[in-house]
Parts: C-alpha cells; structure tokens; sequence
C-alpha cells in the first residue's frame, strides 16, 4: 500500500505546476517524433566546452619553443605536457563543487556559467606572453569547466527513456568531435601571419600573437552557445514542501516511509547511501578513467610525434598536415557515432562495446611507429585509416561508460554523481598529458634502444593503460545497475 501511495505521489510530482523540470517531463510525454531539437541543444553545448582542451596541441610544440623555456629540442614535450595538465588539474579540484551546485540549483545556470567562462579564459591564454601565463590561463579554464559532468545529468533527464543510448552517445560524440575540430583548428589557424601573409601582417594583433586566432574562434563560438543556452529548458526537479497538497500530510508521508523502509530492507538503506558506497557507480567511473586517461594521452602524443622530425621517428607534419588528419577522423566519427553506435549499443549492451572497442585499439594502436616508416601516399592513407578507427573506438568505449554511470543513480544524485566522475577522470587527465610529455621526450633520447626504442616505446605504453581497461570491464570488478 505505501509502495502504491509514493508511486501516486511521484506521479503527481511529475507535472508539479511550479517546477521547470515537470514541464519538461510533461513536453517529452507529449513528444513522441526523434528528439532533434534535444540533440542540437546538447551537441553544440558539449562541443563548445571538449574545443579548448586539444585546440592547443598542434601548436603547442610551437608555443614552447616561442617562450624560450625548453634549452634543448628535446625538452619541448616535459613543458607541453604541464601546460596541458594545468586544464585537468584545475577541472579535478572543482568538479565535485559544481555537481553539487548543479543538483541544488539547476543545470541552466552552471550550463551558462560554463560557457561564459570558454570565451573568457580561453581568449586570455590566445594572449599569453609566457609559460606562467599559458598554465595560469588553462588553470582557471579548467576550474570553471563545470559543463560535461553537468550535461551528461542534463542529456539523460531531457531524452525520453527509448532514446537514452542516443542521448549519451550525443554526449560523447560532441565531445570526440570537439577534440577532433579543437587540434584541426589550432593548426590551420595558429601562425596565421606566417601562413596567411595576405589577410594577416606581422604588425597585426595576430601577427603579434601567433596563437590567439584560434582561440578567439573557439571563444566567439563560445559565446554564441552562451546566447542560445538562455532558451534551454531546466530539467531539474525542486518541489518546495509548502507546494504539497493538503492530503499529503507529513504522517501519511512518514508512514509511508516507515512501511517502506520495512519491506525494502537493508536496500532502501543502501540507495540512500553514499555514492562513493554505490559500486556500480565507481566501478564504472574508475574504468571510465583508465579509458579517458589514454585518450587524454593518445591526442597529446599523437600531435607531438606527427610534429617531430625523422630522425626522432615522427612525421615532421607542419600545423596543417596535422588538422587535415584530425578534421578527417572528425568526420568519421560524426558518421559512425550517428549512425552505427546506437545500433550496436542495443545489439551489445554497453559493456561489450566498451570491451570489443578497447580489444581493437591495441593491434592498431602497434601500428603506428610503422606507419612512420612509409612514405608518400601510402602513409596518408594508412595514418588517416588508423586516426579514424583510434577515435571512433575511443568514443565508443566512453559511450558506454557513460550509459552504465547515470543507470546507476536517481536525479537526485546525478548532478553529484558526474562530479565526481569529472573529479576523478581530470585527476586522471591531469596525469596524463604531463606523463605522455615526459615519456615522449624519453623516447627521443633512445632511439636505438634494443627494447622498444623511440616511439615504439611510447604507443606501448598506451597499450598498456587500454589493457588494464578493457581488463576491469570483467566481472567481478565492473558492476551494472538493474535501474
């Protein structure tokens, strides 16, 4: 009886006159076609916030060595890698913070605080005059990027239950996208004085600051997102108790409760409990973390050793040839995501997505150091056939992490829950540009190693972190929730 009184109950909550989240339960009750609007709005918000995070990598190498802080040629990957990290450490120390704001006062205001910070931040590091001022700039980038946590809660609250696959893999997509376009803009924009001497002189605001142009783009687009978020629906639900109907007397209430907590046990106890308590929750998150921190390595890595010379086993790519392999991967995995990943989500279930994407990466992932090797034609094709498929199992595997983490929460939570889910995978990411820096000017200083010499090195240590990954995604470590 009291099961049947809170269903009563929650059902009347759902179309509670006051609350902006009902109203929007009520539209997806009423809506019934594909949710195109729905994805536009979570598509533009999340790509916005995944462009500055590798929009510096193709020129970073460039960077470094304009501040003049790297003695050697060598040393340039140790200073990118703590740029790079500034980001993620300053995402990790707040992200918790703003999942909780997020659950008490709503997504549209940290959706919008998030944005406004994009056009700030990332315009003043386009400014930096010097390495402090890079890693200050990103620091505070970070610390105010409260948007992906956020609209994971967001997309899975606003898409109708049939299209919860769908909603995530909009997540993941944008924001593989975006550190697909974010590299390919930083190297057709970055140096524009230098590429471009027709549109821009060396006098110019661009020409004085060689990598301000695609951080302005990325900033001017941030602030168009901003615009646009003031017409986005709140999802969240906050009934105000003086709101209740007058039959909904707090005896009946407690009662209820009491009848609850009796039939339910020591489970109603634990689904009150602490998150960190909710081991389908961290199992996930923790696979999620080893997956985001080979990504996170991946891109940094990759863009370093396309922009190294031959003779240290790179590509010697300029700007250009980079942003043209990763606009083509781009557009990839906009298809496949689109098209195939909710498909194969349905005929596999998350967890073996994720499993069969990450067992794919490693043979491709040894490829590279020879792909470095061919020449011509040939070598464009192998590389841009590998980035592809690199990207779009990378994304694919995150996807459904991304699914299994808001299953295992109530709404109520789930604000909370993606911030500490962003805490912990920034913890990773700040680990990881830094490390991939350092283990990338290591493998520059043995080339002629007998084990694993130069970048041989390198993409078996990415190897490993995919390993250990698809690894947790067994029983009995990674849990799933029957919610």
């Amino acid at each position: 009886m009291a099961e049947e009184y809170k269903e009563a109950l929650l059902e009347k909550q759902t179309y509670h006159e006051g609350c902006p989240g009902c109203k929007v339960e009520q539209m997806k009750q009423l809506r019934r076609g594909y949710p195109y609007l729905e994805l536009t709005f979570v598509w533009i918000i999340v790509l916005s916030t995944s462009l500055p995070i590798s929009s510096l990598y193709p020129f970073l190498y460039y960077m470094i060595e304009d501040f003049g802080v790297a003695k050697t040629e060598k040393d340039i990957g140790f200073y990118a890698g703590f740029i790079a990290c500034s980001f993620m450490l300053g995402r990790a120390m707040t992200s918790v913070f703003w999942g909780i704001v997020a659950d008490r006062y709503g997504r549209k205001p940290i959706i919008l605080l998030g944005t406004i910070s994009i056009a700030v931040f990332n315009a003043l590091f386009g400014l930096s005059l010097n390495f402090w001022m890079a890693i200050g700039t990103r620091f505070l980038l970070g610390s105010f990027n409260c948007l992906l946590g956020t609209m994971k809660a967001y997309a899975s609250e606003i898409f109708r239950d049939e299209y919860q696959a769908t909603a995530m893999s909009a997540v993941s997509t944008a924001w593989g996208i975006g550190l697909i376009i974010g590299p390919a803009l930083g190297g057709f924009l970055a140096q524009p004085a230098d590429k471009y001497p027709n549109v821009f002189s060396k006098e110019s605001l661009f020409g004085r600051f060689r990598y301000a142009l695609p951080c302005f783009t990325i900033s001017a687009f941030a602030l168009v997102v901003t615009v646009l978020c003031c017409f986005i629906p709140e999802t969240l639900h906050n009934h105000k108790q003086d709101n209740t109907s007058h039959d909904d007397s707090y005896e009946v209430l407690e009662a209820a409760a009491r009848d609850s907590t009796a039939s339910t046990g020591n489970k109603g106890k634990a689904s009150q409990g602490s998150l960190l308590k909710n081991w389908p929750l961290m199992s996930s998150i923790i696979v999620y973390c080893v997956l985001c921190l080979h990504d996170t390595a991946y891109s940094e890595i990759f863009a370093l050793w396309a922009n190294s010379p031959k003779k240290y086993g790179g590509l010697n790519y300029s700007t250009n040839d980079v942003g043209t392999v990763l606009t083509i991967s781009g557009l990839g995995l906009f298809c496949f995501q689109v098209f195939v990943y909710p498909l194969a989500e349905r005929l596999l279930g998350p967890v073996m997505v994720t499993r069969y994407a990450g067992a794919l990466m490693i043979p491709l992932q040894m490829s590279y150091p020879f792909i470095a090797n061919l020449s011509g034609l040939s070598q464009s094709l192998m590389l841009n056939c590998a980035s592809i498929l690199i990207n779009v199992l990378s994304v694919s595997a995150i996807t459904g992490l991304l699914i299994l983490q808001n299953k295992a929460v109530d709404q109520r939570q789930r604000g909370a829950a993606n911030g500490i889910a962003m805490t912990a995978m920034s913890l990773f990411k700040t680990v990881g540009p830094a490390g991939a820096g350092i283990l990338f000017s290591l493998s520059e200083r043995r080339l002629n190693a007998s084990f694993l010499p130069g970048s041989h090195m390198v993409f078996f240590v990415l190897n490993v972190i995919v390993l250990v990954g698809v690894a947790l995604t067994f029983k009995p470590f990674l849990k799933t929730s029957r919610r």
